[in-house]
C-alpha cells in the first residue's frame, strides 16, 4: 500500500526519526558566536579533552594559518611553535568541544592562507600586529 507524503510524515516511526535528527542537528548547530578573526590573528582556543571518563579544558595558543569552508563545515587551522617544532591543529568552527576562542592580537597580513609560515622560523616567522588608530 502506498501512502501519500502527508501521511508518511505523520507516521509514528518517522516522527521519532525526525525528532532524533532534529536533536542531533540542534546539538551540532547551536554554537556560541565565535569572535571575528582571520588568517594572521593570534588566538587562544580552549577545547575539551576527554580522558577516560574525565573531561578537562586545554588551551592552544597560536597564529591562524587559514579559515576555510562555510556554514557547518567551516574550519580554521592554528599553528604554534612548541620546542622549536611547528605544531598545527585544525578545529571545526562549530564543534561542541570548543569551549571558547579568544583573539589576542590582530595580525597584518596580505594573504588568506599563510602556508609560507611553515617554512619560516625565528624572526621571519613573526606576524606584524595591526595598529588601530583611534
Amino acid at each position: 500500500m502506498i501512502l501519500p507524503e502527508s501521511l508518511l510524515l505523520l507516521h509514528p516511526k518517522n516522527h521519532v526519526m525526525n525528532a532524533a535528527i532534529a536533536f542531533v542537528h540542534e546539538q551540532l548547530s547551536t554554537r556560541k558566536d565565535l569572535p571575528k578573526f582571520k588568517a594572521g590573528d593570534n588566538v587562544t582556543v580552549n577545547y575539551k579533552i576527554l580522558e577516560g571518563n574525565k573531561e578537562r579544558i586545554q588551551s592552544f595558543k597560536g597564529d591562524v594559518i587559514k579559515r576555510q569552508g562555510t556554514g557547518m563545515t567551516a574550519t580554521f587551522t592554528v599553528r604554534k611553535i612548541s620546542d622549536a617544532i611547528g605544531v598545527e591543529r585544525t578545529f571545526p568552527a562549530f564543534s561542541p568541544n570548543i569551549e571558547s576562542v579568544a583573539v589576542n592580537k590582530v595580525g597584518r597580513v596580505r594573504r588568506a592562507k599563510l602556508y609560507f609560515q611553515r617554512d619560516r622560523s625565528g624572526k621571519s616567522a613573526r606576524i606584524k600586529e595591526k595598529r588601530i588608530i583611534s
